[in-house]
């Protein structure tokens, strides 16, 4: 015969709810810890030298393949880092590469383009996830989508998504930084830092994708998203060192991924997104004070096949777009420029193809008085091109 447990008494039940009460204190007190006031209101600076006079008539001058390293069938989700003037390399490629995408051997690729001899060095890979999670110590599953931003010691620091358990929507965002400032690529390597603290739940379900936005006293603003059920944008913040100062929901949809940051001037900024939902449309949010506060716009109208976008603001009133405009396949990948990142008009179509064809994930740069992009071509290699001003000698 069981036996009835004894009933509850109002002491026990208050002692109980102070038990409970006080862990959700601490929860919430540890996640507020972890998110540091930001500093004071940022400012954004324009990528392009005045100088540079770009036009908006942009004609293909050079494109190809990067190189892969050996025995790796799969490649996907580059980013482009332009380099100093002086630098012997104009600008660098990273990628995830492997035997398929979320496979055990995927690492995170690199390659550069050398100034002297106008072509891509042969790939190396410079992240493991091994290794790293042996620095960390823990374990991680996957890596994916690194971002590239190079700060005002002149470090690369590179940002990853990395998971343990889980699928993609359970992924962390690794922070990972140069071991040296030596500008030699075949030196090249990295360290991790740290899992950036963005939630007391493990820091897990933050992505990134897009390129940071610089800012004028030498840190970024880099795009990064939630994505475990509802799907939504945030800016994080970090100084001209790589440290991070905070973080700022940037809309209250639940279906929007992977922003795209464009600045029309220093605090007036746009973003972007990728739409989860069955509309399948750009969608768009402003922030008027230089990413303290966001509000969601009236949406472009462009297409889009729930596909990743790159955008760059090459200065005033110029912003251009590498997007799929398909809302039913990534077989397409367009440039369009626009003045205000609402309006936009097709300037050139980048790649194409029949069903089941994919050029997707695009990435943009500006280096030596060009246009710089790269993309996923059929999910085996990276792609690029370089465009030039119709008037540039």
């Amino acid at each position: 015969m069981s036996e009835s447990l004894p009933p509850l008494s109002g002491r026990s039940f208050g002692m109980r709810l102070a038990c409970v009460l006080c862990v959700c204190a601490v929860l919430v007190g540890l996640d507020l810890w972890q998110r540091v006031p930001p500093p004071a209101r940022p400012r954004a600076v324009w990528p392009v030298p005045t100088d540079s006079m770009p036009t908006t008539t942009l004609i293909p001058r050079a494109g190809g393949q990067i190189p892969m390293p050996a025995n790796t069938p799969a490649a996907h989700a580059s980013t482009l880092l332009p380099l100093p003037a002086d630098n012997a390399v104009s600008l660098l490629a990273f990628w995830f590469a492997g035997s398929r995408e979320s496979g055990p051997d995927v690492q995170i690729a690199a390659s550069a383009f050398d100034r002297s001899r106008q072509q891509w060095s042969a790939a190396r890979f410079v992240v493991n996830r091994h290794e790293a999670g042996v620095q960390l110590g823990f374990g991680l599953r996957r890596l994916g989508n690194p971002v590239a931003w190079r700060d005002a010691d002149g470090r690369i620091h590179l940002f990853v998504v990395a998971t343990g358990l889980g699928g993609w929507a359970a992924g962390r965002i690794l922070h990972l930084r140069q071991v040296d400032g030596g500008p030699d690529f075949e030196q090249l390597a990295f360290a991790p830092v740290r899992v950036l603290p963005l939630s007391w739940a493990w820091n897990t379900s933050h992505l990134v994708r897009a390129m940071p936005l610089p800012l004028a006293d030498g840190g970024m603003v880099l795009p990064a998203y939630f994505e475990l059920g509802k799907k939504y944008p945030v800016a994080l913040r970090f100084d001209a060192h790589g440290e991070f100062r905070g973080m700022v929901r940037m809309s209250q949809r639940g279906y929007l991924l992977q922003p795209t940051l464009l600045m029309r001037n220093e605090t007036d900024w746009l973003a972007l997104l990728r739409d989860n939902s069955a509309e399948k449309k750009l969608r768009a949010v402003q922030t008027l004070d230089g990413g303290q506060h966001w509000q969601d716009l009236p949406d472009p109208g462009l297409h889009n096949p729930d596909a990743a976008i790159a955008a760059l603001t090459l200065e005033p009133g110029l912003m251009l777009l590498a997007h799929n405009p398909r809302p039913d396949s990534r077989a397409v990948l367009d440039l369009s420029v626009s003045s205000d990142g609402l309006q936009w008009r097709r300037l050139l179509t980048l790649a194409q193809g029949e069903r089941p064809s994919e050029y997707s994930y695009p990435s943009l740069a500006w280096a030596d008085g060009s246009l710089w992009v790269s993309y996923t071509d059929q999910r085996r290699t990276i792609a690029w091109q370089r465009l030039d001003p119709a008037d540039k000698r």
